[in-house]
């Protein structure tokens, strides 16, 4: 083979390279530009899909306080005192009807109704409800808003909280987090438009998280959630190893950033773009994530706000903190998750744990939040993948509460919803949904409206198919909105 031979094929090789990776971000690319002309206006942020929201957003960023686990509403939100008189009694079959149930009581002979024992009172001027276990939440109980109606259809925790994350029960979707980062960019460049923080309460057991939670999927890689870590640097090599500076760091990223241009030259894959800006965002980050996870100049009339546990890194009520610092520099989507609420057993040592954790620095977020005028464009949600059973699981052992998909609730607070609120019901058994029910995929349309975003119409293209985060389904809870 001639010398010009080999050259016109790798011209050859090089085009079909350019031609593939040009197809495959069309999908995407023409859509922005064409989407950028139909909306045009100021940009959202850096690297949004969208040039404007489809319509007003009464939300800038959110804070979503995921339980993983699946805290009990029976226990917490939706009190049930009929119950007392059926204390052991079997559930009706005429209540459980033909729904599935796990195999962690399948088995069992007997299904014994289990009430909590736990008080409910009316608090604030709304006169909204909560379990004694909440002293904390119960004083801003007219922030609250309680989606009582919440149903899921997995059973098991790594689909449900998947499906939770994704829209999907199977693994591979980009998260929720992901989503927004894709469709309204960063508002702070020094900053990943996604954070996640994680932190394991005091329980006996706990669920384990994967960081497929937070991946973008198939949306560029550059959207998925950064997780911050909770011992060391809050992130991997954000310090400068032994005989590297600043400036010695900033001249070898701008020669692998001329290595990677080279290479886009040649290929044309718009991952690399993906990979550049995911250096630059990095580099940044040395400066900016040190100053933001440094709570010492906090007073300590905040950090009482929130708790003992707030000067415990990793504690759920520091990583509540972080959250505020995140959302006073415009992060657009925190999501904090806090395992341990799998209580199949001992249930009365294990919830009071979790709430302890939990209720102070969950309040303590809200008031903060709200005196420093953030909560009004701030969107907090707080739940778990699914409820717990009225039944009890081991009814003769330490007693505790299966998965139950049928009915929980969600806790909402902040921009765009209603204060003081209670949305839906469930049946005297806290079993089956009774009015306004609320799918998982409702509230995600919602959380994305309040955003600014028609859950219909973020979308992208993979594998020949138009996909969003609600996948075909979705009604925005109307409900619940101010």
């Amino acid at each position: 083979m001639s010398l010009g031979e080999g050259m016109r094929m790798f011209e050859t090789e090089k085009t079909k390279l350019q031609r593939r990776a040009f197809l495959k971000a069309s999908a995407h690319g023409f859509g922005a530009a064409a989407l950028g002309s139909l909306l045009a206006g100021e940009a959202l942020g850096a690297d949004s899909i969208l040039d404007k929201p489809h319509h007003q957003p009464k939300a800038k960023r959110v804070i979503y306080l995921f339980q993983s686990g699946g805290p009990s509403q029976l226990d917490l939100f939706d009190p049930k005192p009929g119950l007392e008189k059926l204390a052991g009694k079997q559930l009706p079959d005429s209540i459980r009807g033909s729904q599935r149930i796990t195999t962690m009581t399948s088995g069992q002979k007997t299904l014994p109704v289990l009430p909590s024992q736990y008080g409910f009172r009316p608090h604030g001027e709304s006169g909204l409800s909560l379990s004694d276990q909440l002293p904390r939440l119960a004083g801003v109980a007219d922030e609250l808003c309680l989606v009582r109606s919440m149903h899921t259809e997995a059973i098991n925790h790594d689909p449900a909280i998947t499906f939770f994350q994704t829209g999907s029960q199977l693994a591979g979707r980009p998260s929720i987090g992901s989503w927004l980062a894709y469709g309204l960019g960063a508002l702070n460049r020094d900053l990943p438009a996604y954070v996640v923080l994680t932190s394991r309460g005091g329980a006996s057991d706990a669920q384990p998280l994967y960081s497929r939670l937070w991946d973008s999927g198939f949306l560029p890689s550059e959207h998925s959630g950064v997780k911050f870590r909770n011992t060391g640097d809050p992130v991997y090599y954000l310090s400068n190893p032994p005989g590297i500076d600043g400036p010695l760091r900033r001249d070898m990223l701008d020669d692998i950033v001329g290595l990677n241009r080279r290479r886009q030259g040649v290929v044309g894959d718009p991952e690399i773009e993906a990979r550049i800006a995911q250096y630059e965002l990095a580099f940044r980050m040395q400066s900016s994530v040190p100053e933001l996870s440094d709570v010492s100049g906090e007073p300590d009339k905040v950090l009482d706000l929130y708790g003992p546990n707030v000067r415990k890194p990793g504690s759920f009520a520091r990583n509540c903190l972080l959250a505020r610092r995140l959302a006073e520099r415009d992060v657009r989507f925190i999501q904090l998750f806090h395992m341990g609420w799998d209580h199949h057993f001992k249930l009365e040592q294990d919830l009071p744990r979790q709430c302890s954790d939990t209720d102070q620095a969950t309040a303590g977020l809200i008031t903060d939040l709200k005196q420093r005028g953030l909560l009004e464009d701030t969107l907090i949600v707080w739940g778990g993948e699914f409820g717990r059973t009225v039944y009890a699981q081991a009814p003769e052992k330490q007693r505790g509460r299966d998965h139950h998909p049928r009915c929980f609730t969600t806790m909402l607070a902040g921009a765009g919803v209603k204060k003081g609120h209670v949305h839906g019901s469930t049946d005297d058994f806290s079993y089956n949904v009774a009015e306004d029910p609320v799918h998982v995929h409702d509230l995600n349309a919602t959380i994305l409206h309040l955003l600014g975003i028609d859950h219909e119409r973020l979308l992208f293209k993979y594998q020949g198919r138009q996909y969003r985060l609600t996948d075909v389904h979705g009604e925005v809870v109307r409900g619940i909105l101010s």
